[in-house]
């Protein structure tokens, strides 16, 4: 059977539609919905880094926290610490980072916290039993509360290709080691012919795994993280991995560690707000960062694969196009690995609101 995906179509950088929009949408889905009373609510989200100026809108993550307030519940804003440099390696530097941002109590209403600890250690570990990821840990709500709200800002992304929902569980709400380990298999070496020796891969890998050699960059890989960084920095197509398998590695095992952490809650709901879709994700986009699709509006579902797969068709309709290359060849390959692993459907109703 089809999944539901609700969608409000809009093309407006206006932030008051917006909240019309989201508004519209969660009055819609209100009854699919059933909190306890007083119960808490995790929302998931992620705030970007400094300067990302395209991420979620503060104002839309206090609009979907008031309408869990409005059903009794207490919510509040989590995100977990990341792996690479930026501002949101500890708890200290990423609440005020979110403070900054607009994430804060004073202007949503709701706790922000960061949810593995002050750095980004502290959770219960499970075994998966994959063979692609055994063990894992998060944070220890995960297991001891019913639901779960995400809100997910799509983007593009350097690695998987594509960032959405899926991303925003698997990566999002594990703590820092799990990040370490579902991007070991990503193995950057350096093409030394295209290396101008500029120096931004070393200033921005968090490992310090790379150093110079006769004037190129060459990365330890003992010491590489996989965290994706150094592709980002290179401006000169001097850092590469095997596309044909490290990426796809990455994605399965994000699969299994989302498919793990959803079977733990018994009440889930993922909106997807495809405002401003970059090529980057807001880890690293900047207000001059190429964008994939525009403005395309809200998409929420109770199936975190048809969500996503129906952001996807809908940004291939902005295009009039699907993800060129292997960015629409990798999205579609993880939405049917997730699908063959049970995680959602990939087939679904588009109910236009």
């Amino acid at each position: 059977m089809k999944s539901d995906v609700y969608f409000v179509r809009l093309d407006s950088i206006d932030i008051e539609m917006r909240v019309e929009a989201l508004n519209k949408l969660l009055k819609a889905v209100d009854s699919l919905v059933v909190y306890a009373p007083n119960e808490m609510v995790p929302v998931k989200l992620t705030v970007g880094d400094y300067m990302s100026a395209h991420h979620l809108d503060p104002e839309l993550a206090k609009q979907a926290a008031g309408w869990l307030k409005g059903k009794k519940t207490r919510p509040f804003l989590f995100d977990t610490s990341v792996i690479y440099n930026g501002q949101r390696q500890n708890a200290v530097d990423h609440m005020n980072l979110a403070q900054s941002k607009g994430f804060g109590h004073d202007s949503t209403g709701v706790p922000f916290i960061i949810a593995d600890g002050v750095l980004g250690q502290d959770g219960r570990e499970y075994s998966v039993g994959s063979p692609e990821i055994k063990q894992i840990k998060v944070p220890s709500f995960v297991g001891m509360l019913d639901s779960l709200l995400v809100l997910s800002h799509p983007t593009g992304h350097v690695v998987t290709q594509y960032a959405g929902a899926l991303k925003n569980v698997a990566m999002g709400m594990v703590c820092r080691p799990t990040k370490q380990v579902q991007h070991s298999s990503l193995k950057p070496a350096v093409i030394a012919k295209k290396c101008t020796g500029c120096g931004c891969c070393e200033r921005i890998c968090p490992a310090g795994a790379v150093s110079f050699r006769e004037g190129k960059a060459f990365i330890d890989k003992e010491r590489c993280l996989g965290c994706g960084e150094c592709l980002c920095a290179c401006k000169f197509g001097a850092i590469f991995i095997n596309w044909e398998e490290e990426p796809l590695v990455l994605c399965r095992r994000m699969v299994h560690v989302a498919k793990f952490i959803l079977s733990r809650f018994k009440n889930v709901f993922f909106i997807n707000f495809a405002f401003g879709v970059t090529r980057d994700c807001d880890c690293i986009s900047d207000k001059d960062d190429v964008m994939l699709a525009g403005d395309i509006g809200i998409l929420a579902s109770r199936d975190i694969v048809s969500v996503d797969k129906a952001t996807l068709d809908q940004i291939a309709a902005h295009k009039k196009a699907a993800l060129p290359g292997r960015r629409g060849e990798l999205a579609s390959r993880v939405i049917e690995f997730a699908a063959e692993n049970g995680l959602g459907n990939p087939e679904y109703n588009l109910i236009e609101l």
